[in-house]
């Protein structure tokens, strides 16, 4: 198809520039350029206020001389032979770095898989203000809501090449469709909102903006007059919106850049149970239209799926290769490029699901917590202290009863982790795919 971003181009450009750091003295250096195009509109009470069309482009010329590296970020490839040239003087007096270094030439990928990342569906603005404007009517059109919270619709297109001086050059393009909306029912002090949304790679596979913008209405609706709880001890299930920061704390526990600090809770539990028997994890950077597949990582090493726990054991840190080099261990192609360097990041990580639905689940606590929505980020990645502002409804005999609101749920990921139980309702709509999750004798403040 034909789109607005030249990648064969801008794989030239980026072979010329290592070209050019090469010729001005590094011994090694790679280039990323990273570019994109957006369009959204953001819509409220049935206006558009604010249609907007963004363009970026960013280039990164990283050098090695000998153990010294420095990186230098341009928005063009304008003035190559300068770039370079400074970005070699900033590497002879920068400190020595014993872990960085490039993919050497017989480990770099040489074929890509075919990842369907790039959707051929066409957009402009008034598309996206129309779908703003289903998803808002829509949510306003629930019984009890009494104003919108707004609502947009979006479309993205960004591209990414890579080359190095050890002869690796590639790219690849992703499209983005996304819509939300936010509702407020109650009046006056007693307003409550709640939003929904979905995003995806490719427009045939977004939710329908009616649905999602009814789906904010319900859930607003469903939390006005919310009460507090007694500090007690409860069982809690985790929706799977919710349930997503879970994973997350796990995938930041196992980084390799975390684990050679010797800065998360988990680093001396490889090999070892951290997760009950029935779940595994897998990060998948070869899902087909993966809200974060890639045909190759940040360093040009080829790709694979990766078991990071097993049956419930953890069997795999997230590596690049200066954290590989610095554990003595094998990289296993999990680098993104950020910036100046390299940094291990998941791609798109799933938790198995188990075989009880999400009611199931809540009947099988009896008495306990439903949570909706977290706030803060009051989780210590040294000691796995968890601590999140929360709310979500209150559940008696299996059965919802009342919302709740205004309460702090803590204990520790160590025992959290342990004690989990999957639900069957896994959510695909972003990079981190899982179900409910079910939290046993967790502590929860309230009054």
């Amino acid at each position: 198809m034909q789109t607005p971003i030249d990648q064969g181009k801008l794989m030239d450009e980026a072979r010329r520039l290592v070209a050019a750091a090469r010729a001005a003295g590094a011994d090694a250096a790679d280039v990323v350029a990273a570019t994109g195009v957006a369009f959204s509109a953001d819509l409220r009470d049935g206006k558009v206020e604010e249609s907007e069309r963004a363009e970026g482009d960013d280039v990164t010329l990283r050098v090695f001389c000998g153990g010294r590296v420095a990186s230098v970020s341009a928005n063009s490839f304008q003035d190559g032979e300068r770039l370079a040239e400074r970005a070699v003087a900033m590497a002879r007096v920068a400190p020595e770095d014993p872990f960085a270094g490039l993919v050497p030439a017989d480990e770099i990928a040489t074929g890509f898989p075919e990842l369907d990342l790039l959707d051929p569906a066409t957009v402009d603005a008034a598309m996206l203000a129309e779908r703003a404007k289903a998803a808002e009517a829509a949510a306003l059109a629930v019984a009890g809501v009494t104003k919108s919270g707004g609502a947009s619709a979006s479309w993205r297109l960004g591209g990414l090449v890579l080359a190095t001086s050890e002869g690796f050059c590639g790219g690849y393009l992703v499209s983005r469709h996304g819509v939300s909306a936010t509702a407020i029912a109650g009046e006056g002090t007693a307003m409550e909102r709640d939003y929904d949304y979905d995003s995806r790679g490719f427009l045939a596979d977004l939710d329908d903006a009616a649905d999602i913008g009814r789906r904010a209405g319900e859930r607003a609706v469903a939390r006005v007059n919310p009460r507090r709880l007694s500090t007690r001890t409860a069982d809690i299930v985790y929706e799977p919106r919710a349930a997503r920061s879970l994973l997350g704390h796990l995938a930041g526990a196992i980084n390799g850049a975390a684990i050679a600090r010797g800065t998360s809770f988990l680093k001396d539990r490889l090999g070892q149970a951290i997760l009950p028997a029935s779940i595994s994890v897998i990060d998948d950077p070869t899902r087909p239209r993966g809200a974060a597949s890639r045909p190759f990582d940040g360093e040009g090493r080829p790709v694979a799926p990766l078991t990071l726990v097993e049956n419930g054991v953890l069997t795999q840190w997230l590596l690049d290769t200066p954290a590989a080099r610095e554990l003595g261990l094998a990289p296993n192609a999990r680098a993104s490029r950020a910036g100046a360097g390299t940094s291990p990041s998941a791609t798109n990580l799933t938790l198995s699901p188990g075989n009880r639905s999400q009611a199931e689940l809540l009947a099988g606590i009896g008495t306990g917590l439903f949570v909706t929505d977290l706030i803060g980020h009051g989780v210590n990645g040294v000691t796995g202290d968890y601590s999140r502002g929360a709310s979500g409804f209150w559940v008696e005999d299996g059965e919802i009863v009342f919302p709740v609101s205004e309460i702090t749920i803590a204990g520790n990921l160590v025992s959290m982790f342990a004690s989990l139980v999957a639900g069957s309702d896994l959510d695909t709509r972003s990079a981190y795919a899982v179900p409910s999750l079910l939290v046993k004798d967790m502590t929860i403040a309230g009054e």
